[in-house]
């Protein structure tokens, strides 16, 4: 979004008088009412997460890139860079299409509201067995199960 833009739509839900600006809030609520151009830059410039991941099969190595939040919009490429830029490119497509028809866009996930801690109960034997599996491995039963999730 350009600044103009924004500075019209801060302009335009200035409290009366103009002593105060309204919250973060009202000001994307007013950005989404705006024509699919502004709306379209707005949504191009949140921060989503990108992945892009090395494939090697029978026909060689690509690179495969998706937008963690927009179910469906991925790409790829011969290289990083490449798919990086195709996925770019797909991520604009993709908005393009949701902002015609109306579709709900999905924002960023904030990683502020995560502390890195969940609570999950189990069996008590499958507790048992992780406990057993980590000591025979020397290493914490918190340290043994973040090693299992992340393979």
């Amino acid at each position: 979004m350009t600044m103009n833009a924004l500075i019209d739509i801060a302009d335009d839900i200035m409290k009366p008088g103009g002593e105060q600006m309204a919250s973060v809030d009202k000001i994307v609520a007013k950005m989404k009412q705006q024509p699919n151009g502004i709306r379209l830059e707005y949504y191009l410039n949140l921060p989503y997460s990108f992945s892009i991941q090395r494939r090697d099969d029978e026909d060689g190595t690509c690179y495969v890139g998706e937008v963690l939040e927009l179910d469906g919009c991925h790409s790829h490429g011969e290289t990083k860079d490449e798919a990086f830029s195709n996925l770019q490119e797909a991520m604009e497509g993709y908005l393009e299409v949701k902002l015609e028809y109306g579709d709900p866009i999905p924002e960023p996930v904030r990683v502020e509201g995560f502390n890195g801690r969940f609570l999950l109960k189990l069996p008590k034997s499958l507790h048992q067995r992780l406990f057993n599996e980590a000591n025979e491995e020397g290493v914490s039963l918190n340290q043994y199960a973040l090693y299992k999730l992340s393979r």
